[in-house]
Parts: C-alpha cells; sequence; structure tokens
C-alpha cells in the first residue's frame, strides 16, 4: 500500500484528522525535498513502481491470448464475457490482495468494456437487432435505431450494476466514473430510443452529451465538496470523473460553435478562446486541470487560424505550438498564486468549500 493509500485509510478509518494527514504528508515532502513547494494538490495514485507497469504489460498479453481463445467456442458473447470474469478474477489478487494501482486500472476498464459488450450482444439477440451489434444502423429506418438504442440502454444498467457490485468488491476510484459513463451512455441511448432522429448524429446529440457531461461534472464537485483537504479516496474519485465530465463538455459547446474548420471565421475563433479562457479560470478555481486541457486542442485550431489571418502561414502551426506551450507552462508556475487570488475575492461561502492552495515553509 503506497503512503497515500495509507493516509488516505487512516482518514476514512478515524485514526487521523484530513487537517492531519494534510501536515503528515507536507512533512513527508518537505523531509524528501526541503525547501520544495507542498505536494502536488491534484496528485494522482496511479502508479507505485515499475512492477505496475510489468504486471499491465502481462495482463494485457494474457487477456488478448485469452480473447482468442474463448473467441471459437463461445462467440462474440462468449469473449465478453469469458473477460469479463477473467479481469475480476484476475483483480481479486492484483486489486484486492496487491493492492497495485495501474493493473487495477486496467482491470476494472477491462471489465467494465467487457460487461457492456456482453449485455448489449445479449439483449441485441433477444430484440432482434439485425447486423453488428457494434455498428449502429444508421440507415435502418427508425425502428432499427430504437431497438439498437434500447439494447444500449439494457447494456448501460446492466454494465452500472455490475461495476456498482465491482466497486464494492475492490474500491478502485476510477470505478465510479465508469458507472457514470455507463449511465451517461443509458442516457443517451434512452433519448435516442424515443427521438430517432437525434441517434448517432454528432451535432444533434452534442445536447444530450453536454447535459450528462455536466451531470458527472456536478458529481465530481459532490467528491471534491467532501474532501477539501484531498486527503481521502474520495478526491481520486473526483478526478477520474473530472476526466470523463471534461470532453463530455467542452466537444459540444466547441463544435456548436462551428461545424469543421473550413466553417470557421475570425468570430468563432475569438469565442473559442473566450470559451478556453473561461474553461481555465473554471479550472484554477476547482483546482482540476482536465477541463483546461480538453480544451487545449480547440484553442489551438483558432488561434492558428487568427495567425494566418495576420499573413503568417508557414509558422503558424509552430508558434501556435509555441504560444499554448508557454501558456501552459506559465499557468502551472503560477497556479497556486493565482488561486489565492481568485479566493481571496470570491464569497467565503464558496472558497470554503474548495481545496486551499497549500502554503509550506521553506524552514
Amino acid at each position: 500500500m503506497s503512503f497515500d493509500d495509507t493516509l488516505a485509510t487512516a482518514v476514512e478509518t478515524g485514526v487521523l484528522t484530513p487537517e492531519q494527514a494534510r501536515r503528515v504528508r507536507a512533512i513527508s515532502t518537505n523531509s524528501v525535498k526541503a525547501g520544495a513547494d507542498a505536494e502536488d494538490d491534484e496528485a494522482l495514485r496511479f502508479i507505485s513502481g515499475f512492477g505496475d507497469v510489468f504486471v499491465t504489460i502481462g495482463i494485457v498479453l494474457f487477456v488478448s491470448a485469452m480473447a482468442y481463445f474463448l473467441g471459437g467456442p463461445g462467440g462474440a458473447i462468449g469473449v465478453a464475457a469469458g473477460i469479463a470474469v477473467i479481469s475480476w478474477g484476475l483483480a481479486e489478487f492484483f486489486t484486492r490482495i496487491r493492492r497495485m494501482a495501474l493493473p487495477s486500472i486496467v482491470l476494472l476498464l477491462i471489465f467494465a468494456c467487457a460487461s457492456y459488450y456482453a449485455g448489449l450482444y445479449v439483449i441485441s439477440t433477444a430484440l432482434g437487432v439485425t447486423g453488428s451489434v457494434l455498428v449502429p444502423p444508421i440507415l435502418g429506418g427508425d425502428e432499427a435505431v430504437q431497438r439498437y438504442a434500447s439494447a444500449n440502454v439494457g447494456a448501460g444498467l446492466f454494465t452500472t450494476l455490475l461495476v456498482f457490485l465491482h466497486y464494492r468488491r475492490f474500491k478502485v476510484p476510477i470505478t465510479v466514473a465508469a458507472g457514470a459513463a455507463a449511465l451517461a451512455c443509458t442516457f443517451i441511448s434512452l433519448v435516442s430510443a424515443f427521438v430517432p432522429q437525434l441517434a448517432f448524429s454528432g451535432t444533434r446529440m452534442n445536447p444530450m452529451v453536454l447535459v450528462a457531461g455536466l451531470a458527472i461534472f456536478a458529481f465530481a464537485m459532490r467528491f471534491d465538496f467532501s474532501d477539501p483537504e484531498r486527503v481521502t479516496r474520495r478526491t481520486d474519485i473526483a478526478f477520474w470523473l473530472h476526466l470523463l465530465a471534461a470532453p463530455m463538455i467542452v466537444h459540444p459547446l466547441v463544435s456548436g460553435m462551428f461545424s469543421g474548420i473550413g466553417t470557421l471565421d475570425a468570430t468563432t475563433a475569438i469565442g473559442i478562446l473566450a470559451l478556453f479562457l473561461g474553461l481555465g479560470f473554471v479550472a484554477v478555481l476547482i483546482d482540476r486541470r482536465a477541463i483546461l486541457v480538453s480544451g487545449l486542442a480547440y484553442a489551438g485550431i483558432a488561434f492558428a487560424y487568427l495567425l494566418r489571418g495576420t499573413g503568417i502561414t508557414s509558422a503558424a502551426t509552430p508558434t501556435t505550438m509555441l504560444v499554448l506551450g508557454a501558456f501552459v507552462l506559465l499557468l502551472s508556475a503560477g497556479w497556486r498564486p493565482l488561486r489565492r487570488a481568485i479566493l481571496a475575492v470570491l464569497p467565503v461561502a464558496v472558497t470554503s468549500r474548495l481545496p486551499q492552495p497549500h502554503v509550506t515553509s521553506n524552514t
């Protein structure tokens, strides 16, 4: 068990208070590097050593080979169901006993995807969905779309149930995000089943994706508000939820402003950059970088377009990369001072529930 996991367990079991855990973490950080700034406020328990990488490689090789051998006697359903069972079995050792971070994440993702596809195959067969269940019936008419969407609703609910049981057993933080993703698919599929015209159309589905993303973002903030010191497992759960919500929020907002690079104009480009700056403000305010990172590519496209409008063509791409890189580096260097300045002018009722920038002494 890593040092962060030990602290999280100590807080959850009442051995330490969140404030005491934060002080212990600060002491540990300063003892490793005297005079350095405090540990990253958005620290991620992702890997505890190269052993995690080694085991993950073995898991990928083993599961891939098993998928091949399961495909003969069981077909697609046998592969999906078999991989779900195998990933759960491997988690019993590498997650529950060894507590290995990266293998636990990979095994959960394999389990969730295999469970979804197993449920989708079974329910699609029961509903009489024709063709490949992995390919939406775009040209099959409303009835075919409704059947396919209904199968996805069932698969989403089935996956949510299994992911919930997985979390009860193994307590892997990313599991909550996997369940939220399954519920988001369920919501989008449910709307598509009732309104087939919205299904499988990127621009028409944007409002549904945006609503789901905002709901997941709000769910993530509940975990953040419950652990402002970020010393329990709830902060890891919030991280993965923010990582899931960010593209679901950013993409619909930006794609709603223009349908492609060929339709971009100066006004839209400026609007995208303004949106990017707004996302940056939100990211700094809540101390989560995922939503800002999700907007980088769009900001780059908009900035490059404006550069070409000034006559800079051959150097537009490297100049854009230079400016965005400098922006990220400067924002990273001034992240905590900027957060202190923002939090200082906001109402205490709001800021008291948000993570506070840690200040450490150089002595």
